[in-house]
């Protein structure tokens, strides 16, 4: 009897002349978590397609359950009871949680029309483990990111999925969101689906899969048990380098404060937030999902500003009512989302570097394109951006170098602090090396950097000082060199009613 449910041996894809699967080998068990690992560009998204029946594969050899088979498109995949859900959700936002759960596999009555009776009851039916408080009349698009992944899980089950692959679900999530996946995908597991779960997260790899596969420039790299093998293995095998550390050496000194934050409040998001920021100073703003930094960042930049309290930029009180009033005073924002705050993925990457400062490149009302697109090859270079051509659209990049655009338009404008919102969120490990080289440049270069993250490494690996919040408040502000994983979990789980004070 074959332990491998699904098999996958020396398959290659090529695009025109661009090879984006070289001799790939994989093997899934039954009722395994298999983790999938490798930097953007790796050859993950391709190996889906193949496997779903987007594409296929040039030469080599699958197999499901031993028998060799040949998946010229999704439905073929589908009927053979592999399923994908995607990272970004594919589905219908005007149409209801039943019309996505069913579309292309529609209940019908004998008369030939929509039973929809029949498809809610089932739709309900799927949801009940998952989600029960989820509607099924309701639209999509007003669903959570992680309601609509529990949906397309439904309607994978719904088309009796045995294999099922995860394009990083925890991506957009925040941490209870995550535990809760977890939950379901090892009741799937138990029940004797086979999952490869793609992430960039150790977090996910530990906590669900016993194997990981490493994929490096469209090949095959190794698999190994998870328990057999170091992160500083795996970050060598994904990157096809040792990093001599995950955070590059500081080599700026802050000096004095750039932009002063006195007790600032806006109503039902946070209260009475204060700190500071150094010229060539890297601060963190960290705590639980929730706790007020996002919107205070916002605050700051002009888009929800405060009802009271006061921002000072090198000693003088000034107001910001707008983000193009930032932007004038030198103050910048790069977004948690990069997809749909930071990108406008229409115009090509030249024209999105120089988005925020047009006016930069215009003269009598006409713009230079000449002078536009030479600002922007320089800066690209600057940022070492790894692209085709920048005539291309920002969606042709991977995530770490879709980060570098909004980076680059942001260095466009002549910027005194940058805010950075989750700067790494869904990108792999060597992107994050990268986008961590370019933070530390522009602090030797004197900005005055804030930076929100999750990431407890990172916040300790990056930061000079580090301002912890929960619930709208600061809590506790601590010099790096004195703060530690556990006295920052610690304040952020604190409340207290002098919260909003430096400590």
């Amino acid at each position: 009897m074959n332990d491998y449910i699904l098999e996958l041996k020396d398959v290659v894809k090529t695009f025109g002349g661009v090879t984006a699967l070289k001799g790939v080998h994989f093997q899934l068990k039954k009722g395994e978590v298999h983790a999938l690992m490798g930097e953007n560009g790796a050859g993950k998204s391709t190996f889906i397609k193949v496997i779903t029946g987007v594409h296929q594969p040039d030469s080599g050899t699958m197999l499901l359950e031993g028998e060799k088979i040949t998946l010229r498109s999704t439905a073929d995949s589908q009927k053979l009871g592999i399923a994908a859900i995607y990272q970004h959700v594919t589905s219908f936002p005007d149409l209801s949680v039943t019309e996505n759960i069913f579309m292309g596999q529609e209940i019908m009555t004998k008369l030939h029309t929509y039973d929809w009776r029949a498809m809610r009851k089932r739709a309900r039916e799927l949801m009940a483990p998952l989600n029960p408080d989820i509607d099924v009349t309701k639209p999509m698009g007003t669903l959570s990111v992680a309601q609509q992944q529990l949906v397309e899980i439904a309607k994978a089950l719904s088309r009796d999925a045995r294999i099922l692959i995860m394009d990083e679900p925890t991506a957009s999530l925040t941490k209870n969101e995550c535990e809760e996946l977890y939950k379901i995908v090892d009741r799937l597991r138990d029940e004797g689906v086979s999952i490869i779960f793609i992430t960039h997260k150790f977090e996910d790899m530990y906590r669900l899969a016993t194997t990981v596969t490493v994929f490096r420039d469209s090949q095959y790299i190794g698999t190994w048990d998870v328990d057999k093998i170091s992160n500083s293995k795996l970050i060598a095998e994904m990157v096809g380098r040792e990093l001599d550390q995950m955070y590059p050496t500081k080599t700026s000194k802050p000096g004095e404060v750039v932009l002063e934050v006195d007790n600032i409040s806006k109503e039902g998001y946070f209260k009475n937030v204060s700190f500071n920021v150094k010229k060539g100073e890297i601060l963190a703003l960290t705590g639980l999902v929730g706790a007020g930094r996002t919107e205070v960042c916002q605050s700051i930049f002009g888009v929800m500003p405060p009802d009271k309290g006061s921002i000072k930029l090198n000693g003088q009180e000034v107001k910001i009512n707008s983000p193009k009033k930032a932007l004038k005073l030198g103050v910048g924002l790069l977004p948690e989302d990069r997809q749909i705050q930071g990108l406008v993925n229409e115009i090509p990457i030249y024209e999105n570097v120089s988005s925020a400062n047009m006016n930069k490149f215009a003269s009598m009302g006409l713009l230079n394109n000449d002078k536009e697109m030479d600002a922007a090859i320089e800066l690209c270079n600057k940022i070492q951006l790894k692209a085709k051509d920048i005539a291309d659209p920002p969606s042709s990049l991977s995530g770490g170098n879709q980060q570098k655009v909004v980076f680059a338009k942001l260095l466009n404008v002549d910027l005194k602090v940058l805010i950075l919102d989750e700067p790494t969120k869904g990108i792999d490990v060597g992107a994050k090396y990268s986008i961590y080289e370019i933070m530390n440049e522009l602090a030797s270069n004197g900005y005055a950097i804030i930076m929100v993250s999750s990431e407890m490494p990172e916040v300790l690996g990056m930061a000079d000082r580090i301002v912890v919040m929960n619930s709208g408040r600061v809590i506790k502000t601590f010099d790096a060199k004195d703060a530690t994983q556990e006295k920052i979990l610690e304040a952020s789980l604190t409340k207290s009613p002098d919260a909003g004070k430096e400590a």
